[in-house]
């Protein structure tokens, strides 16, 4: 099998060791020099049909125009577009299998919660994420694309894995109710740097904190059912469960290596298909985000 991946920065990288890993030949889009790859200038000098899967792993903001190409020029193809799908809501209608990035629907203890929760007992979700930008983005974060507006930065859009993952546990797209999503630190960005969404999805009530601001990095879904509290921590791979009587179980993956999650995406996304994220379910994901985005013009 033959994969190309287009754009070589931090992720498109990282989908090169994995999709190396699994025995798949790997070739780029990339300006630089990657002497164990076949590298190539630009997707209009590459003969697309040789390749089995495409990885779109550009700055968000080009995402649509290289889907677009892609998906004009083969037929039959596998294409996985790194997350978010759009830097807003476009129009579109696919030819070919097209998926999302959001690997986070692979973490391990995601997929725990999912096996034991009924989406129609579910009352209340929090999910919570924050970390500050200057540190997560380490490599002169101004320049990031998370900084800059015109580039698809912003929480909203760079951390829409929480949109994602919770409508995954619910089994349903979310309906907006209300949000803010604005810039209020002093970071040096264009982007937003905080946004938080109410919102419903059936009957259960939703929460969702999102922010570049936090010195102590947190990723967090707390979730409330009639007999059941849980609470999931990403960042230390724990699961603590309470009952009504207050018996605690707590289940914890520490092995958890950083490829697994992506390992795990790509394998589902080139055989059974059970997880990964739709190209519907992504639309769905920024249906929601452009109606956040007109409500805080």
């Amino acid at each position: 099998m033959k994969a190309l991946i287009i754009s070589m920065g931090s992720i498109g990288t990282r989908h090169a060791e994995v999709l190396t890993s699994m025995g798949i030949e790997v070739s780029a889009i990339t300006s630089q020099i990657i002497r164990s790859l076949e590298c190539f200038n630009d997707l209009k000098s590459v003969n697309l049909d040789k390749f089995d899967y495409f990885i779109i792993a550009s700055p968000t903001h080009l995402h649509y125009e290289h889907l677009s190409y892609i998906d004009t020029n083969v037929s039959g193809k596998i294409i996985l577009c790194e997350k978010p799908l759009f830097d807003k809501f476009r129009d579109f209608n696919p030819n070919n299998k097209i998926f999302i990035g959001y690997n986070l629907r692979f973490h391990p203890l995601i997929l725990e919660l999912k096996n034991m929760l009924n989406p129609s007992e579910i009352l209340t979700i929090e999910a919570r994420c924050g970390q500050y930008l200057p540190s997560w983005r380490k490599r002169k974060y101004t320049s990031s694309y998370s900084a800059k507006k015109e580039l698809g930065g912003g929480v909203l859009l760079d951390l829409s894995h929480e949109i994602d993952y919770l409508s995954f546990l619910c089994d349903s797209k979310l309906e907006l109710i209300k949000s803010c999503q604005a810039k209020v630190s002093n970071l040096n960005i264009t982007s937003d740097d905080i946004c938080m969404i109410l919102a419903k999805c059936n009957k259960t009530l939703i929460n969702i904190s999102l922010n570049y601001l936090s010195k102590t990095p947190y990723r967090q879904i707390l979730i409330e059912t009639n007999n059941n509290s849980y609470h999931l921590d990403l960042i230390t791979n724990r699961l603590k469960i309470v009952d009504q009587d207050g018996k605690i179980t707590q289940i914890q993956k520490p092995n958890l290596q950083r490829n697994d999650t992506f390992k795990a995406m790509h394998m589902d996304a080139l055989n059974m298909q059970n997880h990964i994220c739709t190209f519907s379910q992504a639309m769905d994901t920024m249906r929601l985000i452009d109606q956040i985005q007109k409500e805080n013009i």
